[in-house]
Parts: C-alpha cells; structure tokens; sequence
C-alpha cells in the first residue's frame, strides 16, 4: 500500500542523492520549503502536476513513487559512463564514436569547455562551478536541472530549451542563445552580457537580478514571466513583453524599436535615456509607464 509517508521518503531520498536541499527544490518547483517539507514528513502530498515536475527535476519516472519501483536513476551508477562505444562498420575496422550521456549526475568544478554535440545529454542533473567556456552545445536540452556558478562564456547555446531548472549566477557573456526557449525556470544573478538572444523566449519563470548589458534583442519575447531587479542596457527591436510583472526593471541608454508591451502594469519600470519610437511609446503610455526619461524618435 502507497502511503503518504513511502512517498516522503522518496521524494526525500532522490532529493538527497541530487545533493539539493528542500529550499532548493521548493524554489524550482516555485512553492514553499514548508511544502516540500511536508510531503518529506508524510503530512501531505504533491498533487498530479507536481509530481510531474518533481519526476523531471529529481531525474526519476513516476513509477519511481510506488512502492514496487526500482531505486532512482540517480541512485543507479550509469552501465557504461562517458565512454567511447566502438561502431562495427561494414569495413570490419572498428571506429569510436563517443557516447556522451551526463544525465542525473551531481557535477561539482568539472570542465567541460570546448565540448561538441552535447544536445540532450545534462537533463535532471546538478551542476556547480562547472566551465562550459566555448562548447557548442546547441539543440540542448536541460530539464530540471540546478545551474549554478558555472560559466559559458563563448557557447553556442542556440534552439535549445532549458525547462523547469534553476539557474543561479552563471555566466553566458556573449554566448550565442538564439531561438532558444526557457520555460518554467528561475534565473537569478546571471550575467547575458554580450549574449545574442535574438529569437529567445523567456516564458513562465522568474527572471531576477540578472546583467542585460549590450545584449542582442530582437525578436526576443518574455511571456507571462517575473521580471525583477534587471536593468537592460542597449538596443531592443521588435521584441515583446507580454503579460509579465515588472519590479524595480530599468531600461537605461537603450533605443526600443517596435517593441510590444502588453500588461496593466508598467509601474514598475523606469527609462534612464533612452529612445523609443511612436508604436513603442504608445505601447508605454497605454500600460501607464512614467515615460520620463524617453525621448520619441521622429521618423
């Protein structure tokens, strides 16, 4: 019989073995550390949807919570670890060809810069400190992972999709992020410095205290996302703030062309220099944005 408390130990025991705290799985499910603590206990249980995300971001399946699963993909050492798996070719010579799979490990100062084809290779893992300085790790694929204090610098990061992971203070100056999509994730403290985001989508998470400095915006989009603490500097062109939350956001020394602002709040934003053409401007004055500090652009 599945009780409450076989699935606290569970949720519990695949935490541990991702080395992550209940404060930071709460933060990557966005609820309360009290809730994860709960469920720990046995007082309570995560409903469907959650335990979908937990499944993600603890690196198991949902057969993991019965109690006749098999232990958790993080709890098994990995059959055949970064290897390389020799292919039989119709020749008879034997070639390597390399089987990256990184997935569900605890990655703490490792370095993985100049990596190629890494694609899906690093869902539900933790990773600290690591370097990624000039991978190509585009088409990626990052689901529920925690990031933190790790540095791309130089990758190419593009038509990837980082979903429902935390990252915390890494470094992506002038990495190559175009067209991709991070969906239900939290970044605090990252610095995009320089970074090509033409074509991203930042859309359902938490965007806070993160360095936008001369990072390319066009066509970028931020949908339904919690935008705090951030102040962009340069240009954005036709980009689009759609149904987001605005705390302390500045705009400084940036020229907004065509960029699309559809919300009921624009209080919390300020404009320091900056220049906006009419459509923009509009956009501003409707969401009732204090518009000192922006100069209209006469065509």
């Amino acid at each position: 019989m599945i009780t409450t408390m076989t699935i606290g130990n569970k949720i519990a025991g695949a935490r541990k073995k991702m080395n992550i705290s209940q404060a930071q799985l709460a933060q990557r499910l966005f609820l309360s550390s009290q809730a994860v603590g709960k469920w720990e206990r046995g007082e309570s249980m995560p409903d469907i949807i959650t335990f979908n995300r937990l499944a993600e971001i603890l690196g198991v399946d949902l057969n993991y919570f019965s109690e006749s699963s098999r232990p958790a993909a993080t709890e098994m050492a990995p059959e055949e670890p970064l290897v390389n798996q020799p292919v039989e070719l119709p020749s008879g010579k034997q070639k390597k060809k390399t089987g990256w799979d990184m997935s569900r490990w605890n990655w703490v100062g490792a370095d993985f810069s100049g990596l190629k084809n890494l694609h899906e290779k690093f869902s539900s893992s933790n990773m600290q400190r690591c370097l990624f300085v000039g991978s190509d790790m585009s088409g990626l694929l990052l689901k529920g992972n925690h990031v933190a204090g790790c540095d791309f610098s130089g990758s190419n990061i593009s038509s990837s999709h980082i979903k429902n992971s935390h990252l915390a203070n890494n470094l992506f100056n002038d990495c190559s992020l175009n067209e991709t999509e991070f969906s239900g994730s939290h970044m605090h403290g990252c610095d995009f410095s320089g970074a090509d985001l033409t074509g991203a989508v930042v859309k359902s998470g938490a965007f806070m205290k993160n360095t936008m400095e001369n990072a390319v915006l066009n066509r970028t989009s931020f949908i339904a996302s919690q935008i705090t603490d951030t102040v962009f500097i340069g240009s954005l062109e036709d980009c689009c703030f759609e149904n987001c939350s605005f705390t302390r956001v500045t705009f400084q020394d940036s020229t907004l062309m065509n960029t699309f602002f559809k919300n009921r709040s624009l209080k919390g934003i300020r404009f320091i220099e900056c220049q906006a053409d009419r459509m923009t401007y509009e956009f501003l004055k409707n969401g009732k944005a204090d518009l000192t500090g922006i100069t209209l652009l006469i065509p």
